[in-house]
């Protein structure tokens, strides 16, 4: 098992560019299923879980051709329907929840598609209701295989028709939506996800030659064409990179410029970092965080303790607020915490707590963050990473702290955030890969 070893209390310095969104990576990847012709993705960004998606889709058939380090040519041709019924895609593809998103591709195309038990983060009960649903309405036949442990798709042929979500799942729509560009007829999706990452996916389906509308609500409309084909697409900045570098520098107390920052599809995040304290000035496409000692969370307008919660787009996205918990307990002030979404997702804050947090854990969903105003920094800990986001939180929090932490199952980490250690050390961190 891989740690870091980090000497925190080092303020850092220079600018910092984001990788690819890796939430977005996950969906366009499984696209390129849907079209015989080559499709060219760039700014892919080089983490395990994409890599372990770009490693499947060569396993069943598709030409995976490097151009550079994060462009991809990917021609699926020649693919293998069956694959995704074997034990070697069971064991890989079960590491990976993102790769639920190859049914509807697979389905759309060669109609069947098996889905095994996905892996991910634990962080709480996450259902496939919607992915299912969501297909069976479009005219698949759902049975799950106990032999092999997968739940098995077919279809003669899938048809448009109405829907509404009990959810706006991203990794739900984006699967009924893949698997509606070739369906016979109009689907309409009501409350469905309208994340920047789904409107990627749709403006990418429309260049192959779909026919989506109402891009950027939560309703669309798919007419069902007969064929798609190659195109060329470009993935945009990581959100929770963006989100977590401002954080990075507010707990550090660091000059630091995020360049390249795909600001105008950062919605709120940039707001509930202000409502915090933190200075920060958008200038073109990069963000700039000044250098400051102390920032202080606002209240609400009647002076109520600030609330941060998690909401769909283009509300405040869950995976950060693991992010704001962290940045929350060296401001001057309290805030709630309040993650409705993941019911597992706070219990990364006995680390904190261990770390010198005042933090109290009110259930499962909400924990008040009593800031301690920098008058007692953090104390390194040893600690291991529960999951992607709450790893990257504990990694700010130990750049932060007094004295050497050591982070173990880093691999949590490396999952979502490309050479984090390089790239923080190119801005003065004292990090090391053990």
């Amino acid at each position: 098992m891989k740690s870091f070893e980090v000497i925190g209390g080092k303020k850092l310095s220079g600018s910092i560019i984001p990788q690819g969104a890796k939430n977005e990576a996950l969906q366009v990847l499984s696209a390129v299923l849907l079209t015989e012709e080559t499709v060219t993705i760039a700014n892919i960004p080089n983490i395990l879980d994409v890599n372990l998606l770009i490693e499947l889709l060569h396993d069943m058939g598709v030409q995976v051709d490097q151009i550079n380090a994060h462009t991809y040519n990917f021609t699926a041709k020649n693919v293998d329907a069956n694959y995704l019924a074997s034990a070697a895609f069971r064991k890989k593809g079960g590491k990976l929840r993102g790769s639920v998103m190859l049914a509807g591709p697979m389905l759309a195309r060669f109609k069947k598609a098996y889905i095994p038990k996905p892996g991910g983060d634990k962080i709480g009960r996450r259902r496939l209701d919607t992915h299912i649903i969501g297909l069976q309405k479009l005219g698949a036949t759902f049975e799950y295989d106990a032999a092999i442990s997968c739940s098995k798709f077919t279809t003669r042929q899938l048809q448009g028709c109405y829907m509404l979500l009990d959810e706006p799942s991203v990794t739900g729509t984006a699967n009924i939506l893949m698997a509606a560009v070739l369906a016979e007829g109009i689907t309409t999706i009501y409350n469905a996800a309208c994340e920047p990452y789904i409107q990627q996916l749709c403006k990418m389906l429309n260049r192959m030659g779909a026919n989506i509308s109402g891009i950027g609500s939560n309703l669309l409309v798919i007419s069902g064409v007969q064929k798609l084909n190659g195109t060329t697409h470009e993935m945009l900045p990581d959100m929770i990179e963006v989100g977590s570098f401002i954080g990075l520098a507010a707990m550090t107390q660091s000059e630091l410029t995020i360049k390249n920052a795909g600001v105008q599809h950062l919605g709120i995040i940039p707001e509930k970092f202000q409502q915090l304290g933190i200075h920060l000035e958008i200038i073109g496409d990069d963000i700039y965080i000044p250098a400051q000692e102390m920032y202080e969370v606002s209240t609400f307008l009647d002076g109520s303790i600030l609330t941060v919660s998690d909401h769909p787009w283009p509300g405040f996205t869950p995976d950060l607020l693991s992010i704001v918990l962290v940045v929350a307990t060296q401001a001057k002030g309290s805030v709630l915490i309040h993650q409705k979404m993941f019911e597992s997702r706070l219990f990364f804050v006995d680390k904190l707590i261990d770390m010198g947090a005042q933090i109290i854990l009110c259930d499962p969903h909400r924990a008040t963050v009593i800031g301690l105003a920098r008058k007692n920094s953090l104390k390194g800990i040893t600690m291991s990473s529960p999951d992607i986001r709450a790893g990257q939180a504990l990694l700010i929090a130990a750049l932060s702290a007094e004295g050497k932490s050591i982070i173990q199952n880093i691999e949590q980490i490396d999952r979502g955030y490309q050479f984090i250690d390089e790239r923080l050390r190119n801005l003065g961190a004292e990090i090391r890969r053990m």
